[in-house]
């Protein structure tokens, strides 16, 4: 073998001080960054219910008043609330994966 070990010291010296550095400029982005504290993320709950909340609720008054105007064998009530709640879901689900990704992204890719 003729590989030299100062060599590969070297080289995995260098492989160290990068992740460092990359983890130092995250470290750094971090603290720069004060969108992220206890409030933000209440903020973000709030935001989420809401995403849930309202698409239930519009569909739970449509429901009602189709009820009220065309009254059938099946409640339309019961089946609009149930189709707010699956489309709200969806929607909280689809913008927290989005988030989840564009953190990803944030992390993989630094300034």
């Amino acid at each position: 073998m003729s590989d030299d070990p100062r060599r590969t010291i070297e080289q995995a010296n260098a492989a160290l001080g990068e992740r460092l550095g990359l983890k130092a400029a995250r470290k750094i982005r971090a603290r720069r960054d004060d969108g992220h504290g206890i409030w933000s993320g209440f903020g973000m709950m709030g935001l989420i219910g809401w995403s849930v909340v309202v698409p239930t609720l519009l569909g739970a008054a449509l429901g009602i008043w189709l009820d009220g105007h065309y009254p059938g064998r099946h409640p339309w009530t019961l089946a609009l609330l149930m189709a707010g709640l699956t489309l709200g879901c969806f929607n909280a689900w689809a913008w927290v994966a989005r988030q989840g990704r564009a953190m990803a992204e944030e992390t993989e890719d630094p300034e």
